[in-house]
């Protein structure tokens, strides 16, 4: 039988070595995978809480979703957007039937970069500006774009820029300067975004985008008020609020449906991808019909709205609403903060507990200091991994911990979970 050790050596030959796996000393290789586990080739399970970077929502190889995908494949494959299939018009009506009151044409792309790349064009076809603003430690995705509107340095490439995209304080409140509370903070991050508009541009932009809560950057959580005094801002410099849900969408944060919800402010824009889909690539943009009608000229994406994709999303939203994922997530996700508080008090190298609904972080520093400790990060989520327990990694320093399970996870796994991450963290004290 082949094992793990000698599928890596043939991966290291024939892939880019920047598209590093996860536990480096040893990686898995997947064989298969069920609901919430995973089980590697050589015969280990482990519980999922990381779903392929917030991606496999509602559980792997779901039987009901996979259902449909197979009856779907049995129909029609693929066609582009230069035909009208009726699965397709299904999804986009079920999108807007959910998004925002006033947000309703949707375009399909393949994955959140290219989701993001039309809301930006969009915006700039609409207010006739290119300038965009954006967070620092934000993550927009991999394209020359993408990167360029990203402000994690880590994942910035290739030296891209786009003199058009500028970066604003963003509110991390752990990370803010020294003494200031969470108000405090909002008013530096006004200051700051009202302070880039007057000096770098014309006093016009394009957009603002944002994520509600940011994902690679670490999950970072903004005070209750900070859309509420951001958005006024953007309105007045002429720009459109662009709520990118790669992360944050589709009921993770818990109770709603979407992140923004969350903050009592309704975007211009949207962008989904993700676990819209489950597991199947999918991107998607939802604006109103303003909006939309500003773009001019043709466009098309070449697996935009495939058959197959569609069907899939479709089956998956419908799954959550039939099993109402978005209560599980506050439910769930308040059985994990309060666990998780309960280490924070027990172990000094945890600086923060921060997250909403099944998005929870750990940031792991120095004990007695704000300083960011990746080795023991990297060492927990190792020690995680050798007990049965999948978990992810960011922030723009390493060091911290990112646990997102599905949004149908049990409570019995969520009590396994914190079982075994509480004898990891003893492990690594």
């Amino acid at each position: 039988m082949t094992t793990s050790a000698e599928i890596m050596e043939r991966y290291k030959k024939v892939m880019f070595p920047a598209a590093a796996p996860y536990h480096a000393d040893n990686p898995i290789v997947v064989d298969h995978a069920k609901d919430q586990y995973i089980y590697d080739i050589d015969g280990n399970k482990y519980l999922d809480f990381f779903g392929g970077i917030l991606t496999v929502s509602v559980g792997h190889c779901n039987d009901e979703i996979t259902q449909r995908t197979m009856e779907q494949l049995q129909v029609v494959q693929h066609t582009s957007t230069i035909y009208v299939n009726e699965i397709m018009v299904k999804l986009a009506e079920k999108v807007a039937e959910l998004t925002p009151q006033g947000l309703q044409k949707v375009f399909f792309t393949n994955s959140g970069t290219e989701a993001n790349e039309t809301a930006v064009m969009a915006a700039r076809m609409y207010t006739g500006n290119p300038t965009i603003i954006t967070l620092r430690h934000a993550y927009s995705g991999r394209s020359l774009l993408a990167m360029s509107l990203t402000a994690h340095g880590t994942w910035r490439l290739g030296g891209v820029v786009d003199p058009y995209i500028k970066h604003v304080r963003n509110p991390y409140t752990y990370r803010a300067p020294l003494g200031l509370t969470p108000e405090q903070v909002v008013d530096l991050c006004v200051q700051d975004l009202e302070e880039t508009i007057a000096t770098t541009t014309n006093g016009r932009i394009g957009a603002f985008m944002a994520e509600p809560i940011q994902g690679v950057g670490g999950f970072i959580v903004p005070p209750e008020d900070y859309f509420k005094r951001i958005i006024p801002i953007v309105k007045e410099a002429g720009g459109v609020f662009i709520s990118d849900e790669v992360q944050t969408g589709w009921g993770r944060t818990g109770g709603k449906w979407f992140g923004i919800e969350q903050w009592g402010v309704e975007p211009d824009i949207m962008t989904f991808a993700k676990g819209m889909g489950n597991g199947t690539p999918i991107g998607c943009t939802i604006t109103t019909p303003e909006i939309a009608d500003a773009v001019q000229g043709l466009t098309f994406s070449t697996f935009g709205g495939n058959p197959v994709t569609m069907a899939t999303a479709l089956a998956t939203i419908e799954y959550m609403e039939a099993h109402n994922t978005p209560e599980n997530c506050e439910v769930q996700g308040a059985r994990m903060a309060e666990k998780l508080d309960e280490f924070a008090a027990e172990f000094p190298f945890i600086g923060e507990v921060r997250g909403m609904g099944l998005m929870q972080a750990i940031e792991v520093v120095e004990p007695g200091t704000k300083d960011p400790d990746k080795t023991r990060t990297a060492a927990f989520v190792d020690a995680c991994k050798e007990k049965g327990l999948l978990l992810g990694k960011g922030g723009l320093y390493g060091n911290v911990i990112r646990i997102a399970p599905h949004m149908n996870v049990s409570g019995e796994d969520m009590d396994t979970a914190m079982d075994i991450i509480g004898k990891a963290l003893v492990e690594v004290s």
